[in-house]
């Protein structure tokens, strides 16, 4: 089972990516921590295209979502043709200091690599391609 999303990368179309997440999930039987951990992840990613992608400019987003089997897992793969950047070369923060002493970023992109089972990106063609795939309960 797969449904692709195109549309405009900004924070209004914050709750059409989760309502559509929520969907996909919704024909599984993922407990609910797995769920939320999902969601946190779209949400956070989704977020940083729309903020960071374009440079404050309009652009697109297209995300799309699968239902694997054989293990059942959920797959997200975000496309955006804006700046490359790979977070995953981004240093994770320092969690071991207060919020006050820690430097601002990168928490988001640290939480969805120690939830998530699988986290790639590569930039192909133009396309910034971020995937990251959830194991669900068989």
């Amino acid at each position: 089972m797969e449904k692709e999303l195109k549309l405009s990368a900004c924070d209004e179309n914050m709750g059409t990516v989760l309502e559509q997440v929520e969907r996909m999930l919704a024909q599984t039987t993922c407990d609910e921590t797995t769920q939320m951990q999902i969601m946190m992840a779209a949400e956070e990613l989704f977020v940083n295209i729309a903020h960071y992608a374009y440079g404050g400019e309009p652009g697109e987003a297209v995300l799309t979502m699968q239902i694997m089997e054989d293990p059942k897992r959920f797959h997200m793969t975000f496309r955006d043709h804006g700046i490359p950047y790979n977070p995953l070369e981004h240093k994770d923060p320092n969690i071991t200091l207060s919020a006050e002493e820690r430097e601002i970023g990168g928490l988001g992109i640290f939480l969805i690599k120690n939830t998530m089972d699988k986290m790639e990106y590569e930039y192909r063609d133009g396309w910034n391609v971020l995937s990251i795939e959830k194991r669900l309960a068989e």
